[in-house]
C-alpha cells in the first residue's frame, strides 16, 4: 500500500485525550473490527472529563457532565422520541425520550454505539444529533459531545453509513491493541497470568485480518465472511478469562466447550495445553527466598506464568533484587524482556522498577531489546 492511500488508525488512548478537545465542535465516529474495545470509550471518558464541566454556582451529586449511552440496533422511534397532541394550541410538539435526560442543564456525552446497524430511520434522527446536537426537534445543552461506533465496511457485517452524513462528520479507525498495551491493560484489569502469559507466547491472536495476506492462515482471529462466531478478540480474551479462572471447578470438557465457544476452537484447544503447563511454576514466594536455587522450569509458558505472578506480586526493592536473579537465570531474553516490559508499564510495579539497580542493569545491558 502506498504511502498515499495509507489511512492511519488511533489508539484507544489517543480517542480518550483528543475527543475532549475537539468533541464539543467536530462528532466523531470510531470505526473497528469486532471486539477491540470501542464501547468502552464512554466510560473512559466520564472517568477522566467528569469534573471539568462544573460551572460556577451548579452542584450535581455525580459527574458534571451526563454520560448516556445508546445501543443503536435495537432501538426504535418511540425510543427516542415522540410527537404528542398538544390539546390547548391544536398542535403535535415534539417530547425526547427520558434516555436523553434533558431535564438535566448539564452538556451530554453521547455514545451512538453501532450507529451504522440501526434502522435507516433512525440513521436519520442520529445523523442531525451528530450534526446539529439535536435530538428530534430538541436542542441538547451547549458543550455536548456526540460520539459513534460502528464497525469497518470491510468487516462484512452489515455496517453501512449514510452519504450525505459521511463528509460531515470525523471518521477514524481504532487499531487493535498490541500485545503490550492489551498486556498492560490486562494487569490493571485483574485478568489471570494464565490468560496473560498464553496471549504473550501467541502474539498473532491479536493480529488483524487487515494487517495482510500473512494472517490469511491465522487460526485465532476474526475474518469477514468465514461465518465464524467465536474468535479472539481483546473482547474475547477477557470475556474467556472468567472460564480460566474458574476452570478447577469444573469438568474438563465443560472447560474445552466453552473456551471453544468464547475464543473459538483453535485458540481452546491450544489454551487447554497451557493450562496444563501452571503446574510447572513456582510461586514467586518460593524464588524470591532462593533465586540462585530454585530450579527454572523447562517450559517457556511456566516461566511467562511466573514473570506475570511477580510483576503482580513484588512489593519491596529487595524482593525484586532477588527476582531479577532468578530472571537472569532464564536462557530466553526473550522472556527476560516480557519481565522488563510489564514491569515498566504496571502502575504500581514501576515505583519499584525505577529505581531498582538490577533492572537498570539489565535494561543498559539489554537495549537492543527495548
Amino acid at each position: 500500500m502506498s504511502a498515499l492511500n495509507f489511512r492511519p488508525v488511533v489508539s484507544i488512548d489517543e480517542l480518550r485525550q483528543g475527543i475532549p478537545l475537539i468533541g464539543d465542535e467536530v462528532s466523531v465516529v470510531v470505526l473497528s473490527e469486532p471486539g477491540c474495545g470501542k464501547s468502552s470509550l464512554l466510560g473512559m471518558l466520564a472517568e477522566d472529563n467528569g469534573d471539568k464541566w462544573r460551572k460556577a454556582g451548579q452542584h450535581f451529586p455525580d459527574d458534571s457532565r451526563d454520560y448516556i449511552y445508546v445501543d443503536c440496533p435495537v432501538k426504535d422511534m418511540s425510543d427516542i422520541g415522540m410527537t404528542i397532541p398538544d390539546h390547548v394550541t391544536k398542535e403535535l410538539v415534539y417530547y425526547v425520550a427520558s434516555l436523553f435526560n434533558l431535564s438535566d442543564p448539564r452538556p451530554k456525552v453521547i455514545m451512538l454505539d453501532e450507529l451504522n446497524k440501526a434502522p435507516k430511520l433512525l440513521q436519520v434522527i442520529f445523523t442531525r444529533m451528530l450534526l446539529e446536537r439535536m435530538v428530534g426537534d430538541k436542542a441538547l445543552p451547549d458543550g455536548s459531545w456526540i460520539i459513534a461506533t460502528s464497525n469497518n465496511s470491510s468487516d462484512g457485517v452489515g455496517d453501512t453509513m449514510l452519504a450525505h452524513a459521511g463528509n460531515r462528520v470525523c471518521i477514524v479507525e481504532l487499531s487493535k491493541p498490541s500485545v503490550n498495551d492489551w498486556l498492560t491493560w490486562a494487569s490493571a484489569n485483574g485478568i489471570s497470568r494464565v490468560t496473560r502469559a498464553w496471549v504473550s507466547m501467541y502474539p498473532k491472536c491479536l493480529q488483524s485480518y487487515r494487517e495482510g495476506d500473512h494472517t490469511k492462515d491465522n487460526p485465532y482471529i476474526f475474518k469477514p465472511g468465514n461465518g465464524v462466531l467465536s474468535f479472539v478478540s481483546p473482547r474475547s480474551l477477557a470475556k474467556n478469562d472468567v472460564i480460566v479462572r474458574k476452570r478447577d471447578k469444573l469438568k474438563p470438557n465443560f472447560v474445552q466447550a466453552t473456551m471453544a465457544g468464547t475464543i473459538g476452537l483453535s485458540a481452546a484447544k491450544d489454551m487447554m495445553v497451557f493450562l496444563d503447563m501452571e503446574k510447572n511454576v513456582i510461586d514467586v514466594k518460593d524464588v524470591v527466598k532462593d533465586p540462585k536455587g530454585v530450579p527454572v522450569p523447562d517450559d517457556i509458558a511456566a516461566q511467562l506464568m511466573m514473570m506475570f505472578q511477580a510483576v503482580d506480586t513484588l512489593a519491596t526493592q529487595d524482593e525484586l533484587s532477588s527476582f531479577m536473579e532468578f530472571v537472569e537465570r532464564i536462557r530466553s531474553s526473550e522472556v527476560q524482556a516480557v519481565f522488563f516490559t510489564m514491569m515498566m508499564r504496571n502502575p504500581r510495579a514501576i515505583k519499584l522498577a525505577r529505581n531498582n539497580a538490577k533492572i537498570g542493569e539489565w535494561a543498559k545491558n539489554n537495549h537492543e531489546l527495548l
